[in-house]
């Protein structure tokens, strides 16, 4: 199967253009529930993307420019087994699709989504049990954890989701990168950084690591909301069995519209069963 196949072309996409700045990327994140967009140059060749974990990697910058990625790009005339051994090497979770005769004409992109439902449709072979791809080192968050706490936890832990855990320990629901776009702000004024910083008697205080002193300074910034994380996770978590086959697992995430599953064994939590994951089926 080629990857033109698969792709959504050019003329479905969404793009933005520079010059510009990262509202408006935002607004098609969050309004849109877009996890990337394509970037054009001014003469309309393609450039390079901005997804939400750039915006949340880098909070201070407005140009959209500097927020931009330049990533692998891939043929409409190459294979999908091309095109996902293209993502895991470079842990991308789209791929531009370029013209072969001009390497800057956008003709679509190809995402690990595309792949997820060539899985589940059966039109390519990934007879593979969850329990073989899913991985057990989970991410876990209490649920009483701030927000902006949580959003800096699962961007040091470089994945898009966390599990969110009750006082007894147990799973009581999932926050995803997803929720947390969904909720953030762009926000620009001044800031006493030096004042910002919590006190040492405050909860959840992270250790000062961009104070310069008591002295205002220019900001442009993405807010989170302070309530707890049980106030945006999802509680009613889809979960799936380690036995069930990758197939299974791309039927779940597609009907959910989910990119991640907790995977269960005897019962009990035994690992994560991630859209980049079922890669490895094909």
């Amino acid at each position: 199967m080629k990857v033109a196949d698969a792709m959504t072309p050019g003329s479905e996409l969404v793009t933005v253009s520079l010059p510009g700045s990262r509202d408006d990327v935002l607004e098609y994140l969050q309004e849109r529930k877009f996890s990337s967009v394509p970037v054009l140059g001014e003469g309309g060749g393609y450039r390079g993307l901005v997804s939400r974990d750039h915006l949340i990697e880098h909070p201070n910058e407005d140009d959209l420019a500097l927020v931009m990625r330049e990533v692998s790009t891939t043929t409409p005339d190459a294979t999908l087994e091309e095109v996902a051994e293209l993502m895991r090497s470079t842990e991308s979770r789209r791929i531009p699709v370029v013209e072969e005769q001009n390497g800057k004409s956008l003709a679509g992109i190809i995402t690990i989504t595309d792949i997820v439902r060539t899985i589940a449709r059966g039109n390519i072979e990934a007879d593979v049990d969850v329990r073989d791809l899913c991985r057990d080192d989970i991410n876990a968050t209490y649920e009483g954890t701030p927000l902006p706490v949580a959003e800096r936890e699962i961007g040091l832990a470089n994945v898009p989701y966390t599990i969110v855990l009750d006082d007894k320990g147990e799973m009581s629901g999932m926050l995803t990168e997803v929720d947390i776009v969904a909720v953030a702000r762009v926000v620009e004024g001044e800031e006493d950084a030096g004042a910002a910083m919590a006190g040492d008697d405050e909860d959840w205080k992270w250790e000062s690591i961009q104070s310069v002193g008591n002295r205002y300074i220019p900001t442009r910034n993405v807010e989170f909301p302070v309530e707890p994380v049980s106030t945006f996770m999802t509680e009613n978590v889809v979960t799936i069995s380690g036995r069930k086959t990758a197939q299974d697992a791309a039927k779940l995430m597609l009907s959910n519209d989910i990119e991640q599953l907790p995977v269960l064994g005897g019962g009990e939590l035994a690992g994560v069963v991630r859209d980049s994951h079922l890669l490895e089926a094909v």
